[in-house]
């Protein structure tokens, strides 16, 4: 691998949260680099991943992308860290919870918009809005044994950002109501079963296959038909999206306000099974 482009944000590599790396292959490989917070998905990490996103679009030498994650995790989700002080907050403040600093300033729907292919490799737990960000990528390898889940409805939350518009389609209707429904957790083996993933590989071999295949679009495939196609393929599909999308956001804020965020954040800094009331 060659460093042919200097990253795009100036601090020092151990200090960036996303890693901005372009071979000369003409692939970009973007890293979440939060590994001690599994990768959690908070502003900063958010605002290093669309900074590396937009630069890759803009770099005529950049054929196809590459994300991954450092360490044990590709994103465990939002970083529990940023709710922290929402556990200990009442109803009322919990909903007026400023959600851009957790998850940024665009939807994981952006993703879909970008003109080159976008593939995701895997390597490890990837839950919440991390999956939901993972299946905003055109393609997605995984390591054998990542672990993947949903985990909304055990937080009290709803289906976030998308997902309950893009879900159904990679999976079908049936798998992702199961998924989304129970928010159990299930492994890179399912997943493709499923199709959610075009393959399992080892650990060690996981960014080396998904980089062959990155590679082998770049050098054999016309950046303006990938960039057509992925208007096709995205534009007849999203035409309710951004409709699900923004209701989305709006039903995000309403389940803050109700106690079973509360209730499911709270249980999960304390180790225990979440105890929500009934629906009344």
């Amino acid at each position: 691998m060659t460093d042919t482009h200097a990253d795009p944000a100036p601090n020092s590599a151990a200090a960036k949260p996303v890693l901005y790396e372009v071979l000369d292959s003409g692939v970009a490989v973007l890293t979440f680099n939060r590994p001690e917070r599994m990768n959690g998905w908070g502003g900063g990490l958010a605002a290093g991943f669309y900074a590396g996103m937009d630069a890759a679009e803009a770099d005529p030498d950049v054929r196809a992308i590459v994300v991954t994650g450092s360490g044990r995790a590709f994103c465990a989700g939002a970083d529990m860290g940023d709710l922290s002080s929402i556990s200990s907050a009442s109803v009322d403040s919990a909903g007026d919870a400023d959600l851009t600093k957790m998850v940024g300033e665009r939807h994981p729907l952006f993703v879909t918009t970008v003109s080159k292919p976008v593939i995701a490799a895997i390597n490890g737990a990837c839950a919440g809005i991390g999956l939901t960000q993972a299946l905003m990528c055109d393609i997605r390898f995984a390591a054998a044994g990542a672990k993947f889940t949903t985990s909304f409805v055990r937080r009290g939350l709803i289906a976030e950002y998308g997902i309950s518009w893009i879900l159904p389609k990679v999976i079908g209707w049936g798998a992702a109501l199961d998924l989304l429904l129970s928010g159990r957790v299930f492994y890179a083996e399912e997943a493709f079963e499923l199709g959610m993933v075009k393959e399992v590989v080892t650990p060690d071999e996981l960014l080396g296959r998904t980089i062959e295949y990155a590679e082998d679009i770049a050098a054999n495939c016309a950046p303006s038909s990938l960039a057509v196609i992925k208007r096709q393929v995205y534009g007849d599909a999203l035409r309710e999206a951004q409709d699900a999308s923004g209701r989305a956001e709006t039903l995000m804020h309403e389940s803050m306000q109700r106690p079973d965020f509360i209730e499911g954040i709270t249980a999960f800094f304390e180790k225990r099974p979440p105890n929500f009331p009934p629906l009344t």
